[in-house]
């Protein structure tokens, strides 16, 4: 069978983040969405996405699909009912469509011919930005138990202090001793050729990808995690930072989310509470306001490939864009749009020549290609950005 992952309705609550990637590929938990339905169904994906997105992330479509809401987190319940789909049946859960098999054109579906099977058990469901951090908790263990199950980890070493350690688990090359790991309020999972330095106090849950690296004497707190090859030090609480992003030094990071190669300058700190303690607000794409989440914690939101100097200081519920370059004394405001480049005092526009030097520069010390998809890619956000930015 093939199997597609589609943006489905939700996309544009989750930028700036699907600015840049299908929904497929946000990371929550340890694994990204893709990640997750790949390994539960044992089979590579493709996705349904945006046309700008698709170079990059094509889609695969065979003369029998199913197609499958990236909204929606899998788990055992979830996965056997996909399996068993059969031609024009779909699964919804309350007004949502989670996955259909067809065989008809993408732009052909009509859901008033399909049979229709609710699916009535609980799933993780990513609807916004806010959900990547809040969320957290639950897609770790969700993870954990399904990439250890049946697995032995690698020996904890002598020089460290644990506290449950059957819910803490290492990859191979994994690096650490003199740090403190506590899962016993949720798993620890440290992935292959990671790294924890001496005097790390790790509270659980927590996913250190491969290659990530805590810095040290790091303190983590309340659902973390640290994307592959991303590098973190000071204090972070609750937060999801993407692959190859760096918050190296100390500073606080929480209730955060952070995208791919972002960089926070030493001494960056976050508010996550309001004074008040009333109900912060996000900017919204969709409606081009601020929008009630719901919750009383919530810190900041930053695209890929921005970044901020030394000593910057974010309020509380603070949305940056893609490509912006934060610096200067004071509070920047709370939105800050795409290729924005200046600070509290205002902003100009960051040109794309200067920005994409720096994206190339930054991708090569990782060893990675800056591409022509990813310059296209960002050339697109950039226009598609312009009507945020005042100048």
């Amino acid at each position: 069978m093939n199997y597609i992952l589609f943006d489905g309705p939700f996309r544009n609550n989750l930028l700036p983040f699907t600015y840049t990637r299908p929904v497929a590929d946000i990371r929550v938990g340890i694994l990204t969405i893709r990640e997750k339905w790949e390994t539960f169904l044992n089979t590579t994906t493709t996705t349904v996405t945006e046309d700008y997105l698709s170079d990059k992330y094509p889609m695969v479509e065979m003369d029998e699909n199913i197609m499958i809401n990236a909204s929606f987190l899998p788990n055992l319940e979830l996965v056997e009912m996909v399996l068993n789909l059969q031609n024009n049946q779909a699964i919804f859960k309350d007004e949502d469509v989670i996955a259909f098999y067809t065989k008809e054109a993408q732009d052909n579906i009509d859901f008033n011919t399909f049979e229709a099977i609710e699916f009535e058990d609980d799933c993780l469901k990513i609807e916004n930005t806010w959900d990547i951090f809040s969320k957290n908790a639950d897609a770790i263990q969700e993870d954990f138990n399904l990439i250890t199950k049946n697995r032995k980890s690698q020996p904890i070493p002598a020089t460290v202090n644990t506290l449950n350690t059957e819910n803490i688990f290492i990859e191979k090359g994994a690096k650490l001793n003199f740090v403190t790991l506590n899962a016993s309020s949720g798993p620890i999972y440290i992935g292959k050729n990671a790294e924890i330095m001496e005097g790390t106090v790790v509270r659980g849950p927590l996913a250190l990808c491969e290659s990530a690296t805590l810095k040290l004497a790091t303190k983590i707190y309340g659902a973390t995690t640290v994307g592959p090859h991303s590098k973190v030090g000071g204090e972070v609480n609750n937060s999801v930072i993407f692959g190859y992003s760096n918050k190296g030094h100390d500073g606080f990071l929480g209730n955060s989310v952070l995208g791919e190669w972002c960089n926070l300058g030493a001494d960056t700190n976050n508010s996550n509470l309001k004074n008040n303690y009333a109900e912060v607000r996000l900017w919204d794409y969709k409606t081009e306001g601020f929008a009630k989440t719901g919750l009383q914690f919530c810190g900041l939101m930053m695209g890929d490939h921005s970044k901020c100097g030394i000593n910057t200081m974010f309020n509380t519920g603070t949305v940056v864009g893609v490509s912006a370059n934060i610096f200067g004394s004071g509070f920047p405001r709370n939105f800050v749009p795409s290729f924005s480049w200046g600070g509290s005092s205002g902003f100009t526009t960051y040109l794309t020549k200067k920005a994409f030097e720096v994206a190339k520069v930054v991708m090569e010390r990782r060893k990675i290609d800056f591409t022509d998809q990813d310059k296209q890619i960002l050339e697109h956000v950039f226009e598609e950005t312009k009507k945020f930015r005042r100048n």
